[in-house]
This record gives C-alpha cells, structure tokens and sequence, in this order.
C-alpha cells in the first residue's frame, strides 16, 4: 500500500484548494466599461439630479447607459461598451461644466457574496486594463516667484527687528526693491539683512533721489530652486498617490520641466485626477489693521459660506506657508464641527511662536490657495472625440480667520472647515506635502480601453495555447499521471490567481509571461517525479514501492531547480522596476504555488486514485 498522508495534511490541501477556488472566482466577472463622475471638490456631491443630466446627455447622443451606481461621493454610469467611453466622458464633462471631474474607470461586475469574504478580481495594469496618463508641467518661475514673496516677507521683518526706517517693494523687473533715507541707513540695511539672507544678490541704486538697493536671486540659485521644485513636486505626487491607494503607478521626471503620472487598473481616476491637479497650499497671515497702508493689504472671500462674513483683509506679509507642515489629521473640536489637526517642524513652530506672541489678542487668517483649471472652449482629438480646452487660474480663499489668544508653537489647530470631507481632504493634501510649484496638465488621455482589451486576449491566447500544448504533452506520455499532473496544473493556476487577488497585486503583460512561465516550471516537476518512478519500476521495484520512492527522491532535485529560479525572481524583484518587478511578483509567487501542487496536490490525486486497490503496473 501507499504510505499516505495524514488526515490533516489532506484537510489542509483540502482548504487551501477550496479557498483558492473561491478567491479566484471573482477573475471570472468582467468589468463593466463606465464613467466616474465626482465634485471638483470634496464639498460638492454628486446628486441623483446631477446623475439624471448625465444620463440624459448620453442618451440624447445615442449611447446606451446598462445601469447607476452611487458612491460615498462620486457615481458610476455603467456603458454597453468600451468604444464609447471616451465619447461619453466628453459628453458628459460638457453637459456638467467644471464643477464636476469625468473619468474613465471600469465598474465591478463581481457577485456580492463575493464581495462580502473579501474576494475580489486581480487588478489589471496599465498595459492590460488601461488607465489614465497625465503629463503634467512645473511651473518653476512660479516657485521663484515664491521664493521672493517670502524673502520680501522676510526683509521687511528684518528690517521692523532692528528698527531700520525704509520703503520694502517689488520692482517692475521681479527684483525686491528697498529704499531708505540716506546711505548710512542702507548700510546698515544690507549688513542686518546679509546676516540672515546672504545668498540674495545685491545693486547699489538711486530711486527718486533716495538710496536704495536691489535684492535679487542668481542664476545659480534660480536653477537648484527649479530643480528642487521638481523633485519636491515628484515627492508630493507620489504621496498623494499612495494616500489614494493607486496600485503600481508610474510617476517619473519627464526632460527639465514635467512630470509624466499613469494610474493602471480599476482605481478611482476621477479623485485621483482632482487630487493630483490640485496645487494647494496654505499661507498663514495676521489680519490688516484699519490703519494699514493699502498696499500691504488684500481682501479675500471666505471659502465656506457660513463662516459669517463674506470677505476679511489679510497683510501681505506672511508668518508661514504650507512647507513647514510635518503632520496633519482630521478630527472634530468640542462643538462636532471638523478640524485639522497641524504639526510643524522646528523652524516653522519658532516663527509661528514668534509671531503670535507679538500679536496676542489680533485674528490670523489661513488663507487657501489652489490652482485651479476653467474651460473655455471645446476642440476635437484625432479620434474625433471633444476635449475641453484648459485655462489655469489661481483661487485664494480664507478658510479660517481666529482670535490669537496665545502664543502657538508647533501645533496648533484650523477650524472653519465646510464638512469632514472638505478637512479629510486638507489633511490629506497637508500631510502628502505641499507641491513647491503649481502644476499645469500639459497632456491628459485615457490609456488603452481598446488597447487593453487586444492585449489581454493575446496574453490569454497564448497562456491557452501554451497550456494545451503543455497538458496534451503530459498526457501523451504519461498517460493516467498526466492526468494528475494536469489537474494540479489547473490548481496551480487557481491559486496563483487567488493569492495574487489576495495580495492586491496587479497582473501585468509581462506578469502573464510569468503566469505561462509558472505553468511550466509546475509541469517541471511532475515530469521529474514521473521520470523518476519509471526508473524505479525499470529498477524492479513494485508499484507502490515505485510511487514512493519516485515522490520522496525527486523532492530534493525539485526543491533545488525552484529555489535557485526563486532567488533569481528575488533580485529581480528587488533591483528592477515597472515590467520587470510585475514578471518577478507572479514568479516568485508562481514557484510557491508550483512547489506545492506539484507536489501534494498531485499526490493526494495519486492516494486517491492508486491507494484503495491492488495493482500490478501503472499507466506511466
């Protein structure tokens, strides 16, 4: 007889198959093709009235909608076929305007007694479901723009601190301009100021018959501030993305300027497209006194409308911008209303202490600013589809505007937010990082619908092709072992999938060349374990002797094959990037899986086929 395994092993293969099954169900549900529709901010939602005029829009163009679905804050119109997507986004974003983000996506089809164990379908890459592709432009001379903003800031705090009289403005050329009633003053001007800021370039001037100097940045200076930008601005977007939860992006640096950001799979591309595109940041200012000369005064709205009063005047000066932000959450204060939650590092905490101190008893404003995109016309693709024509703008709004009744250091807290999505969202933008310069969508286009669909009926062409051909080799030579061998084949796929849907990795066309690969290091094994019971029987060994000694001995030598292919798998997995890092996920996955139905899987079915009855030979 067969020496068999024990009860528990095989209830253990038992529960590993059956939960491999289940878990990889869900890959035989197609998504539907849809759009997303979502506010262009998280304080607008999309009502069962703004769904109607987008199902209407699309109807009266003669595209068919196959069903609605609503989200905690966006909606889905399900479409009858991929084709029509790109159409139908334009469509809509034209009959909704700006107030409303449109994106392509693709809606789950998966049963929901699926859904409720956690089962769900594998994510599919760029290449395979498509996605969304963004190239996105740093505006740089709006980062030293910036840059100068805050050094004007700064001189003329300098200049209060050590009780120097003189006139602190921009210049036409960009340059910061400072005038003072006599050479001596200016000397000492430039001798407090270089202390503190002594990288600024300096030109001795005459204005109006008043000394005066010009501060200004270098060319050197000018381009490490542009490359930092970009970089920061690199950082930022990959943050916000992992905020968002998008699987296996790529955000890259694309020549000096831009930035390319591609979104694969069944994500969110509609919050991801208004996060992303959103360049905000905060400025924390005191409020003008009535007695502040109008050019160090600006008159800002109130971002939420029930804040009480419609407008305030903030000074020009600021105490800090968003960059010195280390932390922040959403919470809500004493009253239930939302809040975030502010941390700052060391520099920022001491000049917010430094300023609130001296101004105990006035009201700061926190002023949000965000770059914001307005249509102004429609032009036709090379597909003939609509796309909006794109204007760049900026909105600043106040957000907060409280009393100082205490000097604040490195935390503190803003209030006068609209709802908690509106300071999740602020919190989430905070914490991500503040982009050093405002971000222009150069190029923005829907990846591959159509082009997906070609490549997964390829990959699944070939994955089939290859596997036939594989199975009907087992079963021509080794007759009723191949069998066996095929049937843990199907299993080793099974739980390939299911483990990779588990895992939330994402399933590339390079991932499918591992799959196929996979398919056959798993026939691999059977083919050793198989050779080698024919030479035990050709030893003269009985059957069951043969079945055992074939198992036990070939174990060694597949162990050995699968860990030096695994460690291969290991360093592509860990120095490689994109395709390579999605082909050594499935791989290394691949051999875990082959290893163990190869091996146990097979077994059982042998057990289960040979071990009742007596025989004299085996069909091999």
């Amino acid at each position: 007889m067969i020496k068999r395994y024990p009860l528990w092993k095989t209830l253990l293969v038992a529960v590993v198959l059956g939960t491999a099954v289940v878990y990889s169900l869900p890959n035989l549900y197609p998504p539907d093709p849809a759009i997303q529709i979502s506010g262009a901010s998280s304080s607008l939602d999309v009502s069962r009235g703004t769904l109607d005029q987008a199902e209407q829009a699309l109807k009266g163009a003669g595209i068919g909608v196959r069903g609605t679905d609503f989200g905690a804050r966006s909606a889905l119109l399900r479409l009858d076929n991929v084709e029509e997507q790109l159409r139908a986004k334009s469509i809509v974003r034209r009959a909704l305007g700006d107030d409303y983000v449109v994106a392509v996506n693709l809606a789950s089809t998966t049963p929901a007694w699926l859904s409720s164990i956690g089962a769900s379908p594998l994510k599919l890459g760029l290449d395979l479901s498509g996605g969304v592709h963004f190239l996105l432009q740093v505006d740089t001379k709006a980062a030293v723009q910036k840059r100068l903003d805050v050094y004007t800031s700064d001189i003329k705090k300098t200049l209060r601190e050590e009780r120097i009289r003189g006139t602190v403005r921009r210049a036409p050329d960009g340059r910061i301009e400072a005038s003072f009633a006599t050479p001596e003053v200016r000397g000492q001007a430039i001798d407090a100021i270089g202390k503190t800021m002594g990288t600024l370039q300096k030109e001795l001037v005459e204005r109006n018959g008043q000394p005066a100097v010009l501060f200004g940045i270098g060319e050197a200076q000018i381009r490490e501030m542009e490359d930092y930008a970009v970089s920061q601005n690199l950082t930022t977007l990959r943050n916000r993305v992992n905020e968002l939860g998008v699987a296996e992006p790529l955000i890259q640096k694309q020549g000096r300027n831009r930035i390319v950001v591609e979104l694969p799979g069944v994500q969110d591309t509609a919050e991801a497209k208004r996060i992303l595109g959103k360049a905000a940041n905060l400025e924390f200012r005191l409020e003008a006194r009535p007695d502040e000369v109008a050019s160090n005064r600006e008159e800002f709205n109130f971002r939420n409308p029930d804040y009480g009063q419609r407008s305030a005047q903030l000074e020009r000066d600021l105490i800090i911008t968003g960059d010195r932000v280390t932390g922040a959450n959403s919470s809500f204060d004493e009253n239930g209303r939302p809040q975030v939650n502010i941390n700052l590092d060391s520099q920022g905490g001491s000049m917010m202490n430094r300023e609130t101190r001296n101004n105990i008893k006035r009201r700061m404003g926190v002023l949000f600013i965000e770059r914001k995109n307005r249509t102004v016309g429609f032009q036709k693709d090379a597909d003939g589809n609509e796309e909006p024509v794109l204007e760049s703008y900026e909105e600043k709004s106040i957000i907060s505007l409280a009393t100082i009744q205490s000097a604040l250091g490195t935390q503190f807290r803003i209030t006068g937010l609209a709802n908690p999505a509106e300071s999740s969202e602020l919190a989430l933008l905070l914490r991500a990082g503040a982009l050093a310069a405002p971000l222009d969508f150069v190029e923005e286009r829907s990846i591959g619908p159509s082009l997906g669909k070609d490549n997964i009926e390829l990959g699944l062409r070939s994955m089939m092709i290859g596997s036939l051909l594989v199975m009907g080799f087992m079963l021509a030579v080794y007759r009723v072992f191949g069998i066996f061998a095929n049937v843990a084949l199907v299993f080793n796929v099974a739980l390939l999938l299911s483990v990779m849907s588990m895992l939330s990795a994402t399933l590339t066309l390079p991932g499918m060349a591992g799959i196929v690969l996979t398919v056959g290091m798993a026939v691999d094994a059977n083919v050793l374990i198989n050779s080698r019971i024919r030479e035990e029987l050709e030893n003269g060994l009985s059957p069951y002797a043969a079945i055992q000694a074939g198992y036990d001995r070939a174990w060694l030598t597949i162990l050995d094959s699968n860990l030096t292919t695994m460690l291969i798998a290991l360093i592509l997995l860990a120095i490689g990037t994109g395709p390579v890092r999605g082909f050594a996920v499935v791989l290394t996955i691949g051999i875990l899986t082959s290893m163990f139905t190869a091996v146990s899987v097979s077994r059982l079915l042998v057990e289960a086929f040979y071990g009742r009855r007596r025989i004299s030979k085996l069909s091999i």
